[in-house]
């Protein structure tokens, strides 16, 4: 029987917060006079604003995102800004690790005490890079709201430098890493809403055909039928392209998606495709019905043994990648970066304590400093002027302009058509093509892993509900986060996913958009009670009180998310120079554009590649 929201917990409260959780910082502005919790320059922040902190709503948060979609979707012009005295060598729009590289570059260029303003919509900087923290617990834990992953073997050598000029030591953090997304002990859990009754099997991946496979398929509440054309599908190693021409395979691999293929060469029912339709929502933030068969393989869902060796060799193995990782994703990068242009705000920190470091954000935004970062500040217009760029931005109700001899643009491309209308029509439409992926990590503070380790699972795929993965963070610890789990204290689990599209037959970019659409209209309770819902369900059974044992929610919402990477079933293959992003990138007059969509690639080596390229075009 489906429970009531009391009887979630729902009552509780305890995750609606936020605001700032820490004991400390709570009880010493209490006891501080209201005139003492701001500074006397208004660009400052509150001496207790520390963002990680904050639970609730996150990502695009409310406060984020209404004045750009006021400019973007209602064409409200904000028109008589206030004329600022302030002037910079160089104003940046975007406070990810784009836009702070980028920072970090035009120092080196240009000198060291170039003036540098920073301008982000949110009230964090990092972007995507988000760091959520928690102390409801003795201990502070550490997790990662966005982007994780250092894939940096197929790092450039200029990334790396870039990367040892920080003091990040790559090869050691992968030494040091244990983390596996859950798959170390990974498990299938069909939850009673949508498949009639829950059911947790331990041991099975959907990536993977262990030895077991065929027994626990038979533990699926699905139908005979279904469940026999399963056991088959991972049974059988025939090469069902056999009898096609080279042509033909490659028509298959690059211009079938992976649902037709199962269900036309694997000869499996929709009942049972179903089951891997989430199997990529966090990795891809595309499902598998609109990704090819050489995408979906190369995401190491299963198939490459029913291609034929000369197929496998076409699409390439389902090894993973090397990666390295920290504790708070990488938003220790942005960190870093932070606290290389503004020391003050850190003077402590370094690569190797950067984890466990508090960061004074009180300090970003000062008059003495060369770098300053303007946070909740969202850009409506940058534009060329007398070899200069007028840069206007709206902060607490007021629209403010200010001058710089640079800017760069370090913002998603969609939104630069309306933040600089003097770009040409066709560069413009190229920006608009390139529609952002949106993307949900949803991370929940439990008492600790009793449950889990009972059931003996570290996570599981959830084909039937909204987020398709929940799994326990044990294994990050590096740069000076070495949490006690021995002791059987709080551990922050990961809920990963996307929205699903709320159409599939119609364009990507419409499926896109829809489901941006839908992530936005979704409150903290809702996404609230769906983690309670699973929790109670996968959980409950092994002891878990889903009304006790949660200490508090994080909801890093993206409807802007994965930067959009071309893919086989939609988009064309262009010529050197002519793609989307190529053209969308392009400089006008003293204003160079960065960020993940400069690259078509939703990774931060990009990221970092793109801030190099941005500065460099700068004369």
């Amino acid at each position: 029987m489906k429970k009531t929201d009391e009887q979630l917990g729902m009552n509780k409260g305890i995750a609606r917060r936020d605001f700032i959780q820490a004991t400390a910082l709570t009880s010493l502005s209490l006891m501080l006079p209201t005139s003492c919790l701001f500074t006397t320059n208004e660009n400052e922040l509150p001496i207790n604003h520390y963002p990680p902190l904050k639970t609730g709503m996150r990502g695009s948060h409310d406060g984020s995102y209404e004045t750009a979609h006021a400019l973007a979707r209602e064409g409200i012009k904000f028109g008589n800004p206030i004329d600022s005295s302030e002037y910079y060598d160089l104003v940046i729009v975007g406070a990810g690790i784009s836009g702070l590289t980028a920072a970090y570059e035009y120092r080196k260029k240009f000198g060291v005490n170039s003036k540098i303003l920073i301008l982000d919509n949110h009230d964090d900087f990092g972007g995507h890079a988000k760091r959520n923290e928690f102390n409801q617990s003795p201990s502070t834990r550490l997790s990662w709201g966005g982007t994780m992953n250092l894939e940096y073997n197929s790092f450039s050598k200029s990334v790396l430098d870039f990367l040892t000029e920080l003091g990040i030591d790559v090869n050691s953090l992968h030494k040091r890493l244990e983390f596996n997304y859950g798959n170390d002990k990974p498990a299938i859990w069909f939850d009673e809403d949508t498949f009639g009754k829950n059911v947790l099997i331990p041991g099975f991946s959907v990536y993977s055909r262990n030895e077991n496979v065929l027994d626990q398929i038979d533990k699926f509440p699905l139908s005979e039928q279904g469940i026999k054309a399963l056991k088959e599908f991972y049974r059988k190693d025939n090469n069902v392209l056999e009898d096609l021409s080279e042509k033909e395979i490659e028509k298959v691999l690059y211009k079938t998606s992976y649902t037709d293929f199962l269900e036309k060469y694997c000869m499996l029912p929709k009942e049972i495709i179903e089951i891997f339709i989430k199997s990529t929502d966090g990795y891809w933030g595309v499902q598998p019905h609109s990704l090819s068969v050489a995408e979906a393989i190369s995401a190491w869902l299963p198939g490459s043994h029913r291609l034929g060796e000369s197929a496998s060799k076409v699409v390439g193995n389902e090894e993973s990648e090397e990666v390295a990782m920290f504790p708070d994703g990488n938003a220790t990068i942005a960190r870093l970066l932070v606290c290389s242009l503004i020391p003050d705000c850190c003077p402590e920190a370094n690569a190797k304590t950067i984890a466990m470091a508090k960061l004074d954000y009180s300090k970003l935004d000062l008059p003495k400093n060369s770098t300053n970062i303007r946070l909740s500040s969202t850009v409506v217009n940058v534009k060329n002027e007398d070899n200069n760029v007028a840069v206007t931005y709206v902060r607490n109700g007021k629209t403010i302009r200010v001058r710089s001899r640079h800017s760069i643009l370090a913002c998603y491309h969609s939104i630069i058509p309306h933040i600089c209308p003097e770009l040409p029509s066709y560069q413009k439409k190229a920006q608009q093509y390139q529609v952002k992926h949106p993307m949900l990590v949803t991370n929940v503070l439990v008492k600790n892993s009793k449950a889990l380790d009972k059931l003996g699972i570290s996570g599981a795929y959830c084909p039937g509900r909204m987020h398709a993965k929940v799994f326990m963070t044990k294994g990050v610890n590096t740069v000076g986060y070495q949490p006690n789990y021995e002791k059987d204290e709080a551990i922050p689990l990961m809920f990963w996913g996307m929205m699903e599209p709320p159409t599939r037959d119609v364009h990507i970019h419409n499926q896109l958009k829809g489901a941006r659409i839908n992530l936005l209209q979704m409150k903290f309770e809702d996404f609230e009670r769906e983690v309670r819902t699973v929790l109670d369900g996968l959980l409950g059974p092994a002891g878990f009180n889903v009304t006790e044992d949660i200490l508090a929610i994080t909801v890093n919402r993206w409807p802007h998310g994965y930067s959009y990477g071309y893919l086989d079933l939609w988009d064309e293959k262009y010529r050197a120079g002519e793609a989307p992003h190529e053209i969308a990138r392009q400089p006008i007059g003293n204003i160079s554009i960065a960020n993940c969509d400069a690259a078509a690639s939703a990774y931060s080596q990009s990221a970092i590649e793109e801030a190099f390229r941005a500065v460099n075009e700068l004369k």
